[in-house]
């Protein structure tokens, strides 16, 4: 890249590292055609594999069989592949279910059972408690199995159902599921919210089958690339039906450029190399790269045939690659100031919930333990009244609430009976 009079970059910054440790001064210049190198039908090269008083050529140059027997080429200093750079607002239709995605599936069953946990425990404590359920022999109890379910839910959504418990253990219940509720819903909201901001960076085209079978989005690469040729030498029928059709809307782009600039436009996937499209995604936040990535190879710095430095060169990028040098210029160069597009929703894990789950089981023991001391004291006092031991009175109360909800109904029929007689 043009930084004023001088040149940066990755490959600049490599040659630097190279010329330091084989001990050369250099001078760079820029091809003149600004290709990076294609043979003609006579079997002529142009580009930088052309440019033959040059000492060296450094830039994304592709190792290919081709230009290895045209000219000396180094082991590959950074490793590239083929994929799609295409712009983000071409995504995906939503699922069905997608609602569901903020949470992971343990959590959702974790809500379940909570839920169910406290509805049940409702409908025990209310019928424990005097303060609740004072006279189970001649009054209804207000909390039904059925209520407890609706109330819980009620308070699950925000909506609330009455009526209330009157009890302190009851409402201990009560509060525990309010403020698990609380966090719950900001945590499920929070987390919707950031996929449906993300949902734009999953594409339509996943890969090149589905660029192949789609006829909406043009598609092209660069023209006498080796992207190019990979496709018009592949016996991949996928393959060969894209490079047909690139040939026949005559879709390629003269310049890497131009091909970061139809994607923007929209309506055009550009077909290039990896790491070329990923430094465009670090540049242009509107873009983003396909997942897929076929024929891997590699870059290398190209030099006349039979030189001498080629073996030099090869070794001085082995060792900048051993020593984290060649990882930290693509780190350095490839950073991007697409902020807010790095950050991915995650479903939320049970464990990121696990402090609520222990403040509602706290709240439905300590909701339980003390129905249970309100029965104990109730009983303790009736058993004095009746001189009867506390076991006993307790056992009969627990007995008499505990039974099923239908346990008075006989006795009201039977007063219906004798009314009607």
């Amino acid at each position: 890249m043009s930084k004023g009079s001088q040149l940066e970059g990755f490959c600049m910054d490599l040659l630097s590292e190279v010329a330091k440790k084989l001990g050369f001064k250099y001078k760079v210049q820029l091809v003149k055609d600004s290709s990076y190198g294609r043979q003609d039908e006579n079997g002529n090269w142009n580009g930088m594999v052309g440019e033959v008083e040059a000492d060296l050529a450094i830039a994304p140059l592709t190792l290919t069989a081709a230009r290895e027997k045209a000219v000396g080429m180094t082991k590959p200093f950074m490793q590239t592949g083929i994929s799609i750079l295409l712009r983000k607002d071409i995504s995906e239709g939503t699922g069905l279910f997608d609602f569901l995605s903020p949470f992971a599936a343990e959590t959702w069953v974790g809500i379940l059972i909570a839920y169910l946990g406290t509805a049940v425990c409702i409908f025990i404590v209310t019928r424990l408690s005097p303060c609740e359920w004072s006279q189970p022999q001649t009054e209804q109890n207000r909390f039904s199995l059925l209520h407890s379910l609706w109330y819980t839910a009620g308070a699950l959504t925000l909506q609330g159902a009455g009526p209330h418990p009157k009890a302190l253990s009851g409402r201990i219940i009560s509060c525990s599921w309010w403020l698990f509720t609380i966090v719950l819903l900001a945590c499920y909201f929070s987390n919707l919210s950031s996929s449906k901001t993300s949902e734009s960076t999953h594409l339509t085209v996943k890969g090149f089958e589905d660029l192949a079978n789609q006829d909406t989005i043009e598609y092209g690469c660069l023209a006498g690339s080796s992207t190019l040729a990979f496709f018009k030498n592949s016996n991949n029928p996928v393959y060969r039906r894209i490079y047909e059709h690139m040939e026949r809307t005559k879709s390629f782009v003269s310049s890497m450029d131009e091909g970061v600039r139809r994607a923007k436009e929209g309506d055009y996937a550009f077909i290039g190399e990896s790491v070329s499209l990923d430094l465009a995604v670090a540049r242009h936040c509107e873009l983003v790269r396909a997942h897929e990535v076929v024929g891997m190879r590699g870059y290398s710095i190209a030099a006349s045939l039979g030189s001498p430095i080629i073996k030099n060169l090869s070794v001085a990028i082995l060792q900048l690659s051993e020593a984290g040098e060649l990882a930290y210029l693509r780190s350095k160069w490839w950073a991007s100031s697409c902020i807010a597009d790095k950050a991915k929703s995650s479903a939320v894990q049970p464990h990121s919930l696990k402090g609520m789950f222990l403040v509602l089981s706290l709240g439905l023991g300590l909701g339980a333990l003390l129905a249970v001391l309100e029965l104990t004291s109730k009983s303790r006092r009736s058993a004095a009244e009746q001189r009867k031991s506390c076991c006993t009175v307790l056992t009969e109360e627990l007995s008499l609430r505990l039974r099923n909800s239908n346990a008075n109904k006989p006795e009201e029929n039977v007063d219906k009976d004798k009314e009607k007689a």
